[in-house]
């Protein structure tokens, strides 16, 4: 049973990721956009040019037969009297079916999936450069309303929030630039060029 708890939680984190995945894959134009995947097979008859996310979904259906064999194997374990369990057989062909069923979809999404895809970079840097959260790293200096304002400004009209910021922040171009630097933002802690008042 507890063999079969940590399968069914792996086909668990499997599903998870493949449909990140689908997810970050989507598109191309009205998806999200922001990786894509080897195409593996001809596009769809109805959208050509779209990448069917092939593998992601036949990790899906992996796992999900895992988690079925979880579940007949609960079943099978509840089901001995004192030290025999005439279920034993089911329990053990469904955990070496699940063993190699994730062994395999596991293989298959790390070569044929994840090794292969490309970020989609131009579409990962609009998003990010239009992302109001970026306006959090301006409150220490300009303070809190003043920010928000730009933020508002910037989802609004649909543009970047460093172009916004530039116009109204009061700040030179090049302080913030490096207050608006999402991976400086990912750091954590208190950044050089902050300290103003709110």
């Amino acid at each position: 049973m507890e063999l079969s708890g940590q399968l069914n939680a792996l086909a668990v984190a499997l599903i998870k990721i493949a449909n990140d995945l689908r997810w970050m894959n989507s598109g191309p134009l009205a998806g999200l956009g922001e990786i894509e995947l080897p195409a593996l097979q001809p596009g769809s008859s109805i959208m050509p040019g779209k990448v069917n996310p092939v593998v992601p979904e036949a990790t899906v259906m992996a796992a999900a037969q895992v988690i079925g064999h979880h579940a007949a194997i609960t079943v099978a374990g509840q089901t001995g009297n004192f030290q025999l369990n005439v279920a034993l057989p089911l329990i053990a062909a469904n955990l070496l079916d699940s063993i190699q069923l994730l062994s395999n979809v596991s293989r298959l999404l790390a070569d044929n999936a994840i090794a292969g895809l490309k970020l989609r970079k131009d579409n990962i840097n609009a998003a990010l450069d239009r992302n109001p959260i970026l306006v959090t790293a301006l409150n220490p200096v300009i303070g809190y309303e003043k920010a928000a304002a730009i933020a508002k400004r910037a989802y609004k009209e649909g543009r970047p929030v460093l172009d916004v910021s530039l116009e109204d922040s009061g700040l030179p171009a090049d302080e913030l630039k490096k207050l608006l630097d999402p991976a400086a933002l990912t750091q954590g802690g208190i950044h050089a060029g902050g300290g103003g008042g709110g």
